[in-house]
C-alpha cells in the first residue's frame, strides 16, 4: 500500500503453491502479500538488475564490501526475537507465523507497521536450512510497512537476527530479486540447504489497481557471523 491512502480492504494473505511448506523448505509455498487498497500513486523501491543472480562479473554496487560467503558453523535451534537491517533502518520485533487450514502461511498482523514474522514451523535463523522471514510492504492505513524499503537492499548488506539464546546471527545479502506471482520459483527460494540461509520476502513487482502487487521481492542471505 502506498503512503497517504486508506481502505477498508481485508488484510493480505500468503497464497501457497501446489507444494507444501516443510521443515527444511525442500518444497515451498509461494508467498504473496496481497495489496491492501485499490489505488497507488507510486511504489516501493524495487531491486536493481545489479543485485540479481544474473548480474555479470565486476564491481558490486553495494554499500559495503562485496558479499562473501565464508563457512560459519550452524547454530542450535533458538527462536528469533527481533530483526535489524541497518542499511534500510529497520529494527523490528518478530512474531511466529503458522499455517492456516488450507496450508497457506498466515501473514503478520496488519495492525502493527513495525512487526515482521518468521515461519516457526520451519528452520530457525542461524540453524542449517532455509529460514523464512516476511513482512508487509505497506499497511491498511496507507503508511509504509516494515519492509517498504526491502527492495533497496544491496549485495553485502547485513541482516541481524537476535535470538533467545543471546546470540545474534548476522547474515550477508548475496542477491535481491523480484518474481512474478505466477512464476514464483519455489525451489530456488525455499530449497533445502546444508548451511544456514535466510530469505526475507515482501510484496513487489509493480501494482495494478483492483489486482494488487504483481509479485514478491526476495532477499537471499547467508550466515557470515555470530555475535554474543
Amino acid at each position: 500500500m502506498e503512503p497517504g491512502h486508506r481502505t477498508s480492504a481485508p488484510p493480505p494473505s500468503f497464497t501457497p503453491s501446489t507444494k507444501h511448506l516443510t521443515m527444511a523448505f525442500v518444497t515451498g509455498a509461494v508467498l504473496v502479500l496481497g495489496a491492501m487498497h485499490d489505488g497507488h500513486d507510486g511504489q516501493p523501491p524495487q531491486p536493481s538488475s545489479g543485485q540479481s543472480f544474473s548480474a555479470p562479473p565486476g564491481p558490486t554496487p553495494s554499500r559495503t564490501a562485496s558479499a562473501t560467503r565464508p563457512a560459519v558453523p550452524q547454530l542450535p535451534r533458538a527462536e528469533p526475537v527481533s530483526l535489524r537491517i541497518p542499511a534500510i533502518h529497520v529494527h523490528a520485533p518478530l512474531t511466529k507465523l503458522g499455517l492456516d487450514a488450507t496450508g497457506a502461511l498466515r501473514p503478520p498482523p496488519a495492525g502493527n507497521p513495525s512487526l515482521a514474522g518468521w515461519y516457526s514451523g520451519g528452520t530457525a535463523p542461524g540453524s542449517a536450512g532455509t529460514a523464512l522471514i516476511t513482512g508487509h510492504v505497506d499497511m491498511p492505513t496507507g503508511s509504509p510497512g516494515v519492509f517498504y524499503e526491502l527492495g533497496a537492499l544491496a549485495k553485502g548488506d547485513r541482516i541481524e537476527i537476535h535470538r533467545t539464546d543471546g546470540r545474534t546471527a548476522v547474515f550477508t545479502v548475496y542477491a535481491v530479486e523480484v518474481y512474478k506471482k505466477e512464476t514464483f520459483p519455489d525451489e530456488k527460494v525455499y530449497g533445502s540447504s546444508a548451511r544456514p540461509e535466510l530469505r526475507v520476502i515482501t510484496c513487489g513487482g509493480g501494482y495494478v489497481k483492483n489486482d494488487g502487487y504483481q509479485g514478491n521481492v526476495v532477499v537471499f542471505a547467508t550466515l557470515t557471523t555470530v555475535r554474543r
